[in-house]
């Protein structure tokens, strides 16, 4: 049996005032779907952040009704959960219905509670499927407000999830957590230390889990993988290969093998000089940082029409420059400020008449 997990869709997202919806459309129509043609598996998991906003956007709902219609036609079960960026009341409008079509949305913690047989090929394989919750949440649904932590929480709704399933078969979960150890970066939201960490260890009884809230595609403990986001979503994600999946049920063992993605447009960070980089050009989306000494007026400007997709510019001697002229300019008064800047950005000798036009403007702004 075949199965594919991915997670992290983040549909309608944008990308320094950028909308992503192009490249996420790609991504479906000529990357995963087509995928999903070929190989025919039984079913596709999508563990959660679905859309990047509550409240999603008409264009990224479509976008999601486009891919699941297509899965449908194919014959493909789908089985997803709500994540901390989908607005689960939303997402449980005509689940219902869904099911008869074969896809199965999870955005209650009872229905985790309801294992789902999957069979085909004379491999099967119960799968359960936990939305993402906050620990208050997690207490009130289990009557047990001393639990305390991530951790707690979750091993608790576990042990019910375990009791529910059959001894006799594999058994995947699909989750929607940060669990420890595994790296993180910008884009993603997380909690500061490790009070909204879950223990790997928990996840102990299950032959495969299903992870999403992590971009990056990596392992969590012995038998939790993250798919990670297919596409990067933030420059910190520059250095991130980006893939979805590929489950093989055989004898009720569970062989997992990635599908790299190729994005329609990558997200770069490229560092050099601001002549050597005129001379190159891009379409992906990038962020350049300047590697001169001196400083370069209208970077962003001048550099654009070579990479239309710029995010920003940023420069090594700004940086230094600003440290340098902090020390100098410590405790002076307004007006030597306004000089440095003259000569420090411009390269000019503020003279008088400058001088004066900074006096009446500085006591116009103090009215």
């Amino acid at each position: 049996m075949l199965i594919y997990h991915t997670s992290d869709w983040h549909l309608g997202r944008m990308l320094y005032g950028r909308s992503l919806l192009p490249d996420q459309e790609h991504f479906l129509s000529r990357v995963f779907l087509p995928e999903m043609e070929r190989e025919r598996p039984a079913a596709v998991i999508i563990a959660g952040d679905i859309y990047d906003r509550q409240v999603a956007g008409l264009e990224a709902i479509e976008l999601f009704d486009q891919a699941l219609q297509r899965l449908s036609e194919l014959g493909i079960k789908v089985f997803a959960i709500s994540g901390n960026h989908d607005g689960a009341g939303r997402m449980a409008i005509m689940k219902s219905a869904l099911r008869k079509s074969g896809v199965y949305m999870a955005t209650t913690l009872a229905e985790a509670l309801e294992p789902i047989t999957l069979t085909e090929g004379g491999e099967s394989v119960q799968l359960s499927l936990l939305p993402y919750s906050s620990p208050a949440e997690l207490r009130d649904f289990l009557g047990d407000e001393s639990l305390r932590g991530e951790t707690a929480c979750m091993e608790a709704v576990l042990a019910r999830i375990k009791s529910r399933l059959d001894p006799g078969m594999p058994h995947i979960l699909v989750a929607h957590c940060f669990a420890a150890g595994a790296s993180v970066c910008d884009s993603e939201s997380v909690f500061v230390g490790g009070s909204g960490q879950v223990s790997p260890g928990v996840f102990e009884g299950f032959d495969y889990v299903a992870l999403g809230h992590l971009h990056g595609p990596q392992r969590a403990g012995d038998n939790a993988r993250y798919s990670g986001s297919p596409l990067k979503y933030s420059v910190s994600e520059s250095g991130q290969h980006k893939c979805f999946l590929r489950l093989e049920l055989t004898g009720g063992a569970i062989d997992c093998r990635e599908t790299a993605v190729t994005p329609l447009r990558d997200v770069r960070r490229i560092k050099g000089a601001f002549e050597e980089l005129m001379s190159g050009s891009s379409e992906d989306y990038v962020e350049l940082e300047l590697t001169d000494t001196d400083p370069v007026l209208l970077a962003a400007e001048r550099l654009r029409p070579r990479y239309p997709n710029l995010l920003a510019v940023t420069n090594d001697w700004t940086i230094r420059a600003a440290g340098e002229r902090a020390g100098r300019l410590s405790g002076r008064d307004e007006q030597a400020v306004f000089a440095a800047f003259m000569k420090d950005i411009c390269g000019l000798e503020a003279g008088e008449p400058d001088l004066e036009l900074f006096r009446d403007t500085w006591k116009e702004v103090q009215l």
